[in-house]
């Protein structure tokens, strides 16, 4: 089992860095020269909604340090507005503009493209599901590591 946990983790080590790849020439496509594909994910995750920037760390999405970064690289390039909360001056909020709507859309466009290129490959919505379900519970398991400990 040790040898299969271990292609495991390396796989989805890849297959991050491989998605990443695939957001990065879909940019290149769309002559977008000012993003990377991190950032364009970030704006994916965003989605329509006006939400604050610990929410995004808190989902686990991103590292606090990497987040800001990106953040404010986003904001000074017209892809997000930032606003402060009236009540915690602490908080702020972001949503993003115009622009990165366009930038969303062709990423969910590029969803769709994959998701039909698995079907067409012949996997099907069962081991998608299966996959998913195992994925789920190895995050489970390094996250009560984190928690709790090795025990």
């Amino acid at each position: 089992m040790k040898k299969e946990y271990l292609e495991l983790t390396r796989l989805i080590e890849r297959l991050h860095r491989r998605f990443l790849d695939v957001l990065r020439v879909e940019l290149n496509r769309m002559s977008i020269k000012d993003i990377n594909a991190v950032q364009a994910l970030l704006l994916a995750n965003i989605k329509d909604e006006q939400i604050a920037i610990r929410d995004l760390v808190e989902r686990g999405y991103y590292q606090g340090s990497n987040v800001s970064y990106n953040i404010k690289k986003l904001t000074d390039m017209g892809y997000l507005t930032q606003e402060r909360s009236a009540h915690d001056k602490r908080s702020v909020s972001i949503r993003l503009t115009e622009k990165a709507l366009g930038v969303v859309k062709k990423v969910r466009e590029l969803d769709d493209v994959s998701s039909e290129a698995m079907v067409k490959s012949g996997i099907s919505a069962a081991e998608i599901d299966a996959s998913c379900a195992s994925l789920r519970r190895l995050e489970r398991i390094w996250a009560d590591y984190i928690h709790y400990g090795g025990d």
